[in-house]
């Protein structure tokens, strides 16, 4: 069977406030499938018009509801089935991406190939790795080695029939959705693989440490969220990566103030060091994937400090929990 990508892939972009960067992801989608659907989340940069006027069609959420990333890709996977039921794959993408001619044509023949294999995504690159740190972060952040994997990230080629039978995403979900969603595709017998493929540019445009770290914030609000829905599964989802931010953000530090009194600021010193032995570690096995010098520091230093708030997005998804707060977006970017 020869891959058709404008007849069998209908494309969902969502996006909120991008700007210039939505424009670009759109130029990059409208000729390569019939059904383009873009979702729209409150914007006030007339993205929505915009779209519709480059031929989309246009799904703007009801701002009576939360907001989130999971909510916007259902409401728009529901309008591409109304538009064009039969259609068998659909591309998610971002609005701050762009998609990679030929990734269609690559994705759809990989998911042909392989029937036992779901969901398909490629190699995510950022477009201005060099502007900030940040950046580079994320694109070393996105590099991921080929073949079978957990999750593909928000970005991602799917059958529709798959789609349609894990029920979408969960709306409630507010981070990490993809991660959600991954695990319910699995636990029906599908596979998830990384092709070694270029599939979207995407742009960060992060400039701001505070930024970064409402970021991490997000992460760590994700990993408790969907670990409270799948932490007790056979495989513990994100139960290790929140054991490790418990302790090293929390009850070593704890340990080591606790006894600081009695052990003349020992303890302190010894907690450096173990952070030290952390950095260093990290930093090799990325010298080890034959990054740069200045890259494996950079993501070692960060990998570190990113336990903190981490933490603080844990415990607020509990304190939210608790309360019986409704989940909303947390939203760590300027609007450009």
């Amino acid at each position: 069977m020869t891959p058709h990508p404008g007849e069998d892939v209908a494309v969902v972009a969502i996006g909120r406030n991008e700007g210039e960067r939505l424009k670009s992801c759109l130029r990059s989608v409208i000729e390569r499938a019939e059904t383009v659907v873009y979702v729209d989340s409150g914007s006030t940069d007339g993205s929505p018009q915009y779209a519709t006027a480059a031929g989309c069609r246009v799904v703007e959420l009801d701002p009576s509801r939360p907001f989130s990333a999971a909510r916007a890709r259902n409401e728009g996977f529901a309008c591409v089935i109304k538009h064009d039921p039969h259609v068998p794959f659909v591309q998610f993408l971002d609005g701050d991406c762009d998609l990679v001619e030929g990734w269609l044509e690559q994705g759809v023949g990989a998911l042909i190939e392989r029937e036992d294999v779901g969901v398909v995504c490629g190699h995510v690159r950022e477009l201005y790795p060099e502007a900030t740190i940040y950046n580079k972060l994320c694109d070393l952040e996105w590099q991921q080695s080929p073949g079978e994997i957990r999750s593909s990230g928000g970005r991602f080629l799917i059958r529709t029939e798959v789609f349609q039978a894990v029920g979408g995403f969960r709306p409630d979900v507010i981070a990490a959705e993809d991660d959600e969603l991954c695990v319910r595709v699995r636990a029906l017998g599908w596979k998830i693989l990384q092709v070694d493929a270029e599939m979207a540019r995407h742009d960060m445009a992060m400039t701001r440490f505070s930024e970064w770290w409402r970021r991490s914030k997000r992460t760590g609000h994700a990993f408790a969220q969907v670990a409270a829905l799948h932490g007790r599964s056979d495989e513990r989802y994100f139960v290790s990566d929140i054991r490790r931010i418990l302790l090293w953000a929390l009850v070593l530090p704890a340990l080591a103030l606790c006894l600081a009194p009695f052990t003349h600021g020992l303890s302190l010193l010894v907690l450096l060091c173990l952070y030290v032995l952390q950095f260093a570690r990290t930093y090799f096995r990325g010298r080890k994937r034959g990054w740069q010098r200045s890259e494996a520091l950079i993501y070692s230093f960060f990998t570190a400090l990113f336990k903190f708030p981490a933490l603080l997005g844990l415990l607020e998804y509990h304190l939210r929990q608790r309360r019986g707060d409704a989940f909303r977006i947390i939203e760590y970017r300027r609007s450009p």
